[in-house]
């Protein structure tokens, strides 16, 4: 089962944002079939629109939950819910609308058929405004306006085949969805320097024309990941696999993202105008992996490989790129409770900024990504626990007028929790985020604090 970090004005789920700690709720199984609570925090955000002017507010979060457990012979099932509502005094007091809500459902089933078939199967829905909530920091780091919905689903079937050899077929399914949509050309526009000759029929009109493209123009997608996995156990402490996914990312805003402006060589002014699909794009990625358990309490988890990506579908030029793929994680659990877990990883993820090339007329169609993030998790004393976690990302957009341009982001969450007795706990954290791009007004900074109280039965 996940575990849900809720904060100040947000809610992360998983490792896709920055987490800050929340023990109250637990990554065991409640012994209870059902459990319901309630957390209400105070909090002050000294940048609650995200963005790179600064606007700070008081406000109060109220987040209650219900959950539902039911363990079965050789079955887990469960679901959970999760609504939340913030209030913001700036935002009163300038005379808009003073809330935000969020739904959060989840759903998770584990089945083993018998000792060598097991399965695993969840799904997280999510409605909000904050890019943690929606799973999307790396696509698109800002809080947007409206009902904006992502789902991310996922399944794997292992098969224990024998003592020292198992496989298992996983598949991931993430849908994003923004409210923020609705981009027409109009006419208009700044035209590339010289003359372009391009000749692909039926994709140019005449006359230079621009767009101002919207969210689900450029980030609305279909993301999925078909992958399988060899593992072989060479000893009681060591293992090594091979695997391979293929991916597929569908974008499904279908509208105007961008415009490319040329004369050609019978100086005739034309337009290309490229749609949502102009960025759907297959990938192949092979990897290595090696897990070893160094001693009883330190653990580690590596895979490197290689990546290839196909962006099939540009009108203009098929691009196609190598990347690096790789994920390490190293674990150190040094008494009951406490623990420290290092990792770096790096991959491919959408992002909103699409601009062509003057020179080119290439699209940005993807970042490269490279995170390194630390959890550090320490019981001071039975009743208290305290969690620093941090997070860096740089990430590097591919093709387009950004070309080789860097988004740099920091990010840090300390958190104390305190147990009262078994229906109450009180808790206060900070969260500090920091962007620093390479394009101008996109970088921000961000603090929040918040104090709360969370009672459960």
């Amino acid at each position: 089962m996940k575990k849900i970090a809720v904060s100040a004005g947000l809610i992360a789920i998983g490792a896709a944002g920055l987490q800050t700690a929340q023990a109250a709720v637990s990554d065991v199984l409640s012994p209870k079939a059902w459990s319901v609570s309630a957390t209400l925090r105070g909090f002050y955000d000294d940048n609650y629109a995200i963005g790179t002017t600064s606007k700070g507010s008081g406000g109060v979060e109220l987040s209650p939950t219900i959950q539902v457990n039911i363990p079965l012979r050789q079955t887990d099932l469960g679901f959970r819910y999760n609504y939340g509502i913030y209030y913001y005094q700036d935002r009163q007091d300038l005379g808009v609308t003073p809330i935000d809500q969020t739904h959060q459902f989840e759903i998770w089933l584990d089945h083993k058929f018998n000792a060598r078939w097991h399965l695993n199967a969840s799904d997280t829905f999510a409605v909000g405004q904050e890019p943690e909530l929606l799973q999307t920091s790396s696509s698109q780091p800002f809080r947007v306006k409206g009902d904006n919905i992502s789902n991310h689903a996922s399944f794997t079937l292992e098969t224990q085949w024998n003592s020292d050899f198992n496989t298992s077929f996983h598949y991931a399914n993430s849908t994003v969805n923004y409210d923020n949509h609705g981009a027409v050309v109009v006419p208009g526009g700044t035209a590339s320097p010289g003359f372009f000759p391009i000749t692909t029929p039926g994709l140019h009109g005449s006359g230079f024309q621009s767009v101002a493209p919207s969210l689900a123009g450029t980030l609305d997608r279909v993301d999925q990941t078909f992958g399988l996995n060899f593992e072989w156990k060479l000893s009681q402490e060591t293992s090594v696999s091979l695997g391979y996914n293929f991916g597929l990312v569908n974008y499904t805003g279908g509208e105007p993202i961008a415009v490319f402006n040329y004369t050609d060589t019978a100086l005739q002014t034309s337009s290309l105008v490229y749609n949502s699909d102009s960025r759907d794009s297959m990938s192949h990625t092979a990897y290595v992996g090696l897990k070893k358990q160094i001693t009883p309490n330190i653990s580690g988890n590596i895979s490197a490989g290689a990546s290839y990506t196909d962006s099939y579908n540009d009108p203009l030029s098929q691009s196609t790129y190598f990347s690096p793929y790789g994920d390490l994680s190293l674990s150190y659990t040094y008494t009951p409770g406490s623990y420290v877990q290092l990792g770096i990883s790096h991959s491919i993820n959408a992002t909103d900024v699409v601009q062509p090339s003057l020179t080119t007329g290439k699209i940005t169609q993807h970042q490269q990504s490279s995170v390194v993030y630390m959890d550090f998790n320490h019981k001071i004393t039975p009743d208290l626990i305290g969690t620093i976690i941090g997070r860096f990302q740089n990430s590097q957009y591919e093709g387009g007028q950004n070309n080789n341009q860097n988004d740099q982001s920091y990010g840090l969450g300390v958190n104390l929790h305190y147990t009262i007795n078994q229906h109450f706990s009180t808790e206060v954290g900070y969260n500090y985020d920091d962007l620093i791009s390479g394009l101008n007004g996109r970088g921000y900074e961000r603090n929040r604090v918040y104090l709360g109280l969370t009672a459960n039965y």
